[in-house]
């Protein structure tokens, strides 16, 4: 009984990367379909949501499977409840991927974004790309302090959107008001989709500690002070204590 358990366990944990994988490329095809106004690519993500849907039920039904009929405790309770909160986020990614792929075959052959612009979209896919990749990793090897280090990436994302924010409102526009919706929207999806990366890690440092993130930062701090006094303390001991 416990070997089958922990095999739905493992099942779902190997469809979250398999879901991972599939909103990782969407995101890519949508990207590129939005820097080079390419219909195939906008094509290309969007024929990958029926399989994103098909995987996110499957992972519905294991989660609920697990939890009505095999009561999980402790860590295992840990790992599926985190996996259903994953299973949504990555949805979501797949959603805002989507919305980016829609936006360039709406205008194409036209580019829905104005060219000038186009470098802060590269580096939007670059930036989202690495960020999936961390996240993928996590899944296979879950590691707290990696986790949280995802923060960092997320502000780079959240920099260029209130740069592109800053263009649209406080700058002369000399593009089309079309354009400037466009621009305003696929930069939320990219910002968005990264605030769903750093959601994904959050979740994780949750599984493999039992502690959200600013509780395990704030844990990892306490050890950290208590750890260099107990160092100091028995630098004192070894240098004045006499026999």
């Amino acid at each position: 009984m416990r070997t089958a358990y922990r095999e739905h366990l493992d099942s779902f944990a190997h469809d979250l990367i398999i879901m991972c994988d599939l909103v990782q490329d969407m995101m890519s095809y949508a990207t590129e379909a939005l820097l080079q106004a390419s219909l195939e690519s906008a094509e290309s993500a969007l024929s990958l949501t029926d399989e994103l849907k098909e995987i996110r039920t499957r992972c519905d039904e294991r989660a609920v499977e697990l939890l009505a009929l095999e009561g999980p405790v402790a860590r295992d309770l840990r790992q599926v409840i985190s996996s259903i909160y994953i299973v949504e986020d990555f949805h979501r990614m797949g959603a805002l991927a989507m919305h980016i792929a829609s936006s360039a075959r709406r205008r194409h052959p036209e580019q829905a974004i104005p060219r000038s612009l186009l470098g802060y979209f590269e580096e939007y896919g670059r930036l989202c790309r690495d960020m999936s990749n961390k996240t993928r990793a996590l899944l296979v090897e879950p590691d707290p302090d990696i986790a949280v280090m995802l923060t960092d990436e997320d502000d780079a994302v959240d920099d260029l959107n209130d740069h592109l924010l800053t263009m649209l409102t406080q700058r002369e526009w000399k593009y089309s008001t079309r354009e400037a919706i466009d621009t305003a929207m696929a930069s939320r999806f990219y910002e968005r989709y990264a605030d769903h990366c750093v959601n994904v890690a959050g979740h994780i440092v949750y599984l493999a500690t039992g502690f959200i993130p600013e509780e395990y930062l704030a844990k990892r701090e306490k050890d950290e002070a208590q750890a260099n006094f107990e160092a100091r303390f028995a630098a004192l001991e070894k240098q004045f204590h006499r026999r």
